[in-house]
């Protein structure tokens, strides 16, 4: 495989791909809209909703985390999650972009 060669693109580009790159995989999808709905959970109550196992279910924790999409606190023994707003404000910003762009290109004829 071939370099990604990164260090072309702007922090912000990098930081995006990165970002949306961590929301790629159905499971993660799965485990942040549980985080929505219950608000914050720890990491056996998510491997309750998803049929995966327990190993898996904390890369993917791990995969979202990294990426800034969730954080976590230690209370106990256990993790408890939730959604890290930063992250997806990131994301909003550039559907935003993304949005207005469709809604004026709708006026226009290519």
């Amino acid at each position: 495989m071939g370099t990604t060669k990164t260090e072309h693109f702007t922090d912000q580009q990098n930081e995006l791909a990165t970002l949306t790159k961590a929301i790629g995989h159905p499971a993660r999808i799965a485990i942040i809209q549980h985080l929505i709905k219950v608000n914050s959970c720890i990491c056996g109550d998510i491997v309750n909703e998803l049929p995966l196992s327990q190993p898996t279910v904390s890369q993917h924790l791990k995969e979202l985390k990294n990426a800034g999409l969730i954080k976590g606190s230690l209370e106990g023994n256990t993790i408890c999650y939730c959604l890290d707003e930063q992250g997806f404000s990131k994301i909003k910003d550039f559907f935003q972009i993304v949005n207005n762009y469709l809604d004026d290109k709708n006026k226009q004829c290519c």
